[in-house]
């Protein structure tokens, strides 16, 4: 019998188009030859031109989906998405707290690309308060990054300090994305022993439209190479890399923002 490869679970809403959200961690974990299972928190009617719903899923659902998951098989990392309510926060929180999961990345989502609020605000406060502790590492881009912190994150020099502001707030470790920038550079900030180490992760720009889900791709990539254990700048590094090998060799789907190619591979 072949060895099951490692299981992560994507904690996320869905998005009908799948540039974003389950379906895209979901072909994303694939791409890594690991194995996803999943829990929807949400659901959303969008496309790629945004979001125009939401739909919670009840929390007691969702607690029950995680409970079943994690007593029926070994999770070797978790990617958490959108929450969109400080219930689903504090549901989650308290599922990490119980099981003591490995290698938990966290996406911050706080608002879709077109706008859409997709958590509320005592679900921003509980998340910081509550969530960012136990998590191995979180992933906000600039503008999730601002919101977080309360500080102005517009280059490279105010993305290591917002680092540095979410690791006084709780966080174990930080990659702020900054794919926005004219030089799109994310930045890795470690702390052990209370000391932090940052380091600048870049790339060449790739002009495309083809790039909406960027930051689930990103996080549940970085989830899949800790799985198969990478430690963590190594798992920021790949993920980067993966990423703009996705966006470069995107084909066009719908009449908006498309999505990244996430099954593309190297031939």
């Amino acid at each position: 019998m072949r060895s099951t490869p490692p299981v992560i679970l994507s904690i996320a809403g869905f998005d009908p188009s799948s540039g974003a959200g389950i379906t895209a961690d979901i072909k994303t974990i694939a791409a890594h030859q690991c194995y996803g299972v999943t829990c929807i928190t949400s659901l959303t009617v969008q496309s790629t031109l945004g979001v125009r719903r939401v739909h919670q899923i009840e929390v007691g659902v969702i607690a029950e989906t995680l409970a079943e998951l994690v007593q029926d098989v070994k999770l070797s990392a978790v990617k958490i998405g959108m929450l969109g309510t400080a219930a689903v926060v504090n549901c989650v929180a308290d599922f990490l707290a119980r099981e003591h999961l490995r290698n938990v990345v966290l996406d911050p989502i706080l608002k879709s690309s077109s706008g859409a609020n997709l958590l509320d605000e005592p679900g921003r406060k509980l998340l910081i308060e509550k969530l960012l502790p136990l998590c191995t590492v979180v992933t906000p881009n600039l503008d999730e990054a601002s919101v977080l912190t309360g500080l102005q994150v517009t280059n490279v020099p105010e993305m290591k300090l917002a680092a540095r502001k979410l690791h006084e707030m709780g966080a174990k470790n930080v990659v702020v994305t900054g794919g926005h920038l004219d030089n799109p550079i994310d930045v890795l900030s470690l702390q052990d022993n209370l000391q932090v180490v940052q380091r600048e992760f870049a790339c060449a720009t790739v002009i495309s439209t083809s790039t909406h889900g960027t930051g689930c791709a990103l996080s549940s990539s970085i989830a899949c190479h800790l799985a198969l254990g990478k430690d963590l700048m190594e798992a920021v590094a790949l993920a980067k890399a993966y990423v703009a090998a996705a966006i470069a060799n995107a084909y066009p789907v719908g009449r908006g923002i498309g999505p990244l190619h996430h099954l593309f591979r190297e031939d």
